[in-house]
């Protein structure tokens, strides 16, 4: 048996610490927590099993309670009391104890009230009738007005109906939450949002508008005729496992012996291949299906490049907000060959490009993206994305009819875009650069290797949308070709960038539409005629494991994804069986 003799010789718990445990070393402390997890109930873990003891506690436990209580312990110190120090010194894993009366919490000093500490627990998220991301979505904004903060989540993936298999596809998720609710009362609010949004229960695992789960609340280990922490079932499901593992890959259940979440992952057998979904547009919209991700079978789409600049480095000054017809021509031309979306430029973001103003910037971009939505049927069905790295431009953009961000910045060149998209509920697309378009090429210095530093600073720019409020599928990267890279960088992304991708699950956009790399490379000094090395980087991109292109060329690069797609990624056997 683990005793609190044990920590008796930790040196970090200090001498006078040390001492007094000594005195106790009969309690059992390790895989031991207490919490109140409502009033008068006790929750006991130890390597004896679990028990759950409504009720007046035992001495022991109390003594536990009052000693913690009473003694400066920082927060790692009171996890090693109450959870499981040797996996996370995190403090906001600590668990919660509801004290009984005002002079209780006066005994501690403030900063150390684990009552008062939000627990971090996990929430599975699933719907399979209606608008599925909508209600979601719906789900999230009512967590979070009810006092549920929800601080991450995961990629959302569409898979098959695992018991009733009688009904539609789930799309599954889970979020990371921070709460002060007990864990029935968090399970009551959950409950009552799930109400809201029109779930009836009717037939166990059956089709449902929303699904809430309770995964973990903190390390609590729960045993409870409404609820079971961790859930009974979790280890099983392949649907849970996979997005909590894209939060918490190194993570382990609080029971003894149990493995990391990604060895039980790998422990599942499934013939189905794993696919995200990215919606691209707020509202569901006929010519505008969602990204797939991950998917061995998925298909990459075309983003067409429309760029309303004088000075772009390619196609500078061939279009122009005083030139409808010219414009209406290169719309209708983009819709025919096949692009499934259309990037809308006002700002040159070539290497050395001088900033404009925002009013010029809208003044270029607004009658382009009108423009688009009177292209008849095509025009209102197609995705507008708007590239700009302006927050204020961003939502005009929206308002007029854009569908989604392209910021080459990844917001960190605007403090306000994030949150703007955020309040938007739009999709973002995520670039990699440093410095500004002005400077960028004097930081293309990559001294931990362009791959490490790139997937590094993407993942703190995730950390960064999401902490603003925007969920993971809403979210996009994009390895900036040509933004604060050396040729050598550029040709290193496109050989590599892809290895690691599953530990986010955010799909991948690859733009390398004439860049000057490929210039030097072939030769060929004017842009325009770069359509040759521009195919083969883009079959590249294909076989890296982009979701997305960005190209100029829309009819012959719509050709080169179809054939690299039918290359590298896996078809349907009723294609495969055709000569």
């Amino acid at each position: 048996m683990h005793c609190i003799s044990r920590l008796a010789r930790t040196r970090w718990l200090g001498a006078p610490v040390r001492a007094k445990l000594r005195r106790c070393d009969n309690w059992p402390v390790q895989y031991f927590q207490l919490a109140l997890a409502w009033p008068r109930t006790y929750i006991r873990n130890s390597d004896e099993g679990t028990s759950v003891t409504t009720g007046k506690a035992s001495i022991q436990d109390r003594k536990l309670a009052r000693y913690v209580r009473t003694h400066r312990y920082s927060p790692a110190q009171k996890i090693f009391l109450y959870g499981d120090a040797k996996r996370s010194k995190d403090k906001n894993q600590v668990q919660e104890l509801n004290y009984k009366n005002k002079s209780d919490r006066e005994m501690t000093r403030q900063g150390e009230l684990i009552a008062r500490r939000k627990i971090r627990a996990y929430i599975a998220l699933g719907s399979n009738v209606g608008d599925r991301i909508e209600t979601i979505e719906e789900a999230l904004r009512l967590m979070n007005q009810n006092g549920i903060r929800v601080m991450r989540t995961s990629p959302l993936y569409e898979t098959k109906p695992m018991y009733l298999t009688d009904q539609g596809e789930f799309l599954n998720g889970v979020c990371e939450i921070a709460t002060m609710f007990e864990p029935l009362e968090l399970l009551s609010r959950l409950q009552e949002i799930e109400r809201k949004l029109g779930r009836i229960r009717k037939v166990e695992n059956g089709p449902r508008t929303i699904d809430l789960d309770i995964l973990l609340y903190g390390f609590m280990i729960l045993k409870h005729k409404d609820l079971t922490i961790p859930h009974e079932r979790m280890l099983e499901r392949e649907f849970v496992l996979r997005p909590l593992c894209n939060l918490i890959p190194r993570y382990r259940p609080p029971m003894h012996d149990a493995l990391l979440f990604t060895e039980y992952l790998r422990k599942i057998k499934s013939d189905a291949s794993p696919r995200t979904i990215t919606p691209i547009t707020r509202i569901s919209r006929e010519g505008c299906p969602p990204i797939v991700g991950v998917s061995a079978t998925r298909h990459t789409q075309v983003m067409a490049i429309l760029n309303i600049t004088p000075d772009s480095f390619s196609d500078g000054g061939v279009h122009s907000p005083t030139q409808p017809e010219s414009l209406i021509k290169t719309i209708e031309k983009f819709l025919n060959e096949g692009a499934n979306i259309i990037d809308v430029g006002g700002q040159s973001t070539r290497p050395g490009a001088e900033p404009i103003g925002e009013d010029e910037e809208l003044s270029r971009i607004l009658p382009a993206i009108r423009l688009i939505r009177s292209a008849g049927t095509a025009g209102k069905n197609i995705c507008i994305s708007v590239d700009t790295y302006r927050a204020k431009v961003a939502e005009e953009a929206i308002r007029a009819g854009a569908d989604m961000v392209n910021d080459v910045s990844a917001g960190t060149l605007d403090p306000e875009m994030l949150r703007t998209v955020a309040r938007l509920g739009i999709t973002y697309i995520m670039g990699h650069t440093r410095g500004t378009p002005e400077n960028m090429q004097k930081h293309a210095h990559y001294p931990n290797g362009v791959l490490t530093s790139v997937r590094t600073e993407l993942i703190e720019r995730m950390n960064a949308a999401e902490a603003a409020g925007i969920p993971r599928w809403r979210l996009l990267e994009d390895p900036g070709i040509g933004f604060a890279k050396g040729e050598t960088d550029n040709l290193e992304i496109l050989r590599g960038f892809g290895t690691g991708r599953n530990i986010t699950g955010i799909p991948m956009v690859i733009g390398v539409s004439r860049k000057g790399f490929i210039g030097r490379i072939t030769g060929v000094k004017d842009p325009k005629e770069r359509g040759w090395g521009t195919a083969a980087a883009v079959a590249a991109a294909v076989h890296l494991g982009a979701e997305v292109v960005r190209v100029h060329d829309v009819r012959e690069m719509v050709e080169v994804v179809k054939v690299a797609d039918a290359i590298w990624r896996k078809q349907p056997e009723s294609s495969s069986a055709k000569q």
